[in-house]
């Protein structure tokens, strides 16, 4: 397990672990690093219409461990057992955060991350039913919003992110928006 003061240290600094195929854990600060301003979040029109159905309900936090297996469940994943007890020690503390979509009770997709302040730093996602990720997406910024948060780190833009209003800005943009946002008295 990664020492939960390293950890929490490094995310208020900009930078977050990823477990290498070797066995390393590897420290990252993208420049550029992905943001999701939450003022400029878009919803695409399909979602829109899945949303209206009325097929996911939203959960927080009620299955964390199944979202990280979830998340680690793939062919590469960065995801092994020392980040899974690392972020579960912080979900024990509160501080790691799972945003679930069931559909029928039974857990169809969702996120995990770390909040600090008024961050919230975005891990991973997964989803077994379509939308179901995207879902957990829109509650995690619509929770956001309510709770005064100001800042959503993706660490990086990929192209299913950039429908959503995903953007890049430089490092040093990135560390003075963290900066502005680590005091700010917002719980998740």
């Amino acid at each position: 397990m990664i020492p939960l003061e390293l950890l929490l240290s490094a995310y208020k600094q900009g930078v977050f672990p990823m477990a290498e195929p070797g066995g390393e854990i590897s420290w990252f600060s993208p420049d550029p690093r992905g943001i999701l301003p939450l003022e400029e979040f878009y919803l695409p029109h399909g979602l829109k219409r899945a949303l209206k159905k009325g097929l996911f309900e939203i959960r927080i936090n009620t299955a964390f461990e199944a979202v990280l297996e979830g998340c680690a469940n793939r062919p590469e994943t960065w995801i092994d057992a020392r980040i899974k007890a690392s972020y579960t020690a912080l979900y024990h503390l509160g501080l790691a955060h799972s945003v679930e979509a069931w559909v029928d009770g039974a857990l169809g997709g969702g996120l995990y991350g770390v909040s600090l302040g008024g961050v919230f730093f975005g891990e991973s996602m997964f989803h077994t039913v379509t939308d179901a990720s995207k879902v957990a997406l829109v509650a995690l910024v619509e929770r956001m919003r309510a709770r005064g948060m100001g800042l959503l780190d993706l660490q990086w833009v990929t192209p299913h992110l950039l429908k959503f209003g995903a953007r890049e800005v430089p490092r040093r943009v990135y560390l003075k928006l963290l900066s502005e946002q680590l005091d700010q008295p917002c719980g998740f």
